[in-house]
């Protein structure tokens, strides 16, 4: 137990480090980024994928898919119309890291994209300690995991740019407390930006689309 912490601080060191070096490359290239973090099933696939589809004609957005096996989800990506889709496929482990993603960027034309969005691995614990160098971290939630997720998994709450609540339009059949769920994000990560939506339906997914070319432009004009 004498050397956990140190070794635990010096691969957290290592991976910021690489996580600056990713944020350098996108910033040269003029490419704004997101993380994209969820819980398996919450519909981090799904919203890239309508993101893709109703922003093909406005921006170039390549995706880099992170998962423990296969391609499917870079595979979506793809047939969604993404100019660009890099699969990472970790071996086994719970999370992406600078590293993945350092290695995964030379295989991404950053100079045809102007959004890149990373998906990274299902989970609500390991990804929010291992920064990417991505500009902004979202995290997607949805209606069917409870509505107890703030309390039980603050530290993914606390560090995400913005919310996404997905599969709003199960809420007359799940029970779901919106005022109980809102109340325990707000404690973590005050004022953070929330989009209610449906990727099923399309309830709601104007307002993310619109606060996503907004984000890129303001990276444009920088």
């Amino acid at each position: 137990m004498t050397i956990r912490i140190p070794v635990v601080e010096k691969i957290l060191s290592a991976n910021d480090r690489l996580a600056a070096e990713n944020r350098a490359a996108l910033d040269a290239a003029g490419v704004f980024s997101l993380n994209f973090m969820a819980s398996p099933g919450a519909g981090k696939t799904s919203l890239i994928e309508q993101t893709v589809h109703a922003l093909a004609g406005k921006l170039r957005i390549a995706v880099v898919d992170g998962d423990i096996a296969t391609s499917l989800d870079a595979d979506r990506a793809a047939a969604a119309g993404a100019s660009q889709a890099v699969q990472i496929n970790t071996g086994g482990d719970c999370h992406l890291d600078a590293v993945m993603l350092h290695e995964a960027l030379p295989k991404v034309n950053l100079a045809g994209a102007d959004l890149l969005i990373v998906e990274n691995v299902g989970n609500l614990v390991c990804p929010a300690s291992f920064a990417l160098g991505t500009h902004k971290s979202v995290l997607i939630a949805s209606i069917p995991e409870g509505d107890d997720k703030p309390y039980k998994y603050p530290s993914m709450y606390h560090g995400v740019e913005a919310l996404v609540v997905n599969k709003i339009d199960l809420l007359p059949y799940v029970p779901f407390r919106m005022d109980f769920f809102r109340q325990g994000v707000e404690a973590l990560n005050p004022g953070v930006i929330t989009f209610p939506l449906s990727c099923r339906t399309g309830e709601g997914i104007e307002p993310w689309l619109n606060w996503v070319i907004q984000q890129v432009n303001l990276k444009r004009n920088l």
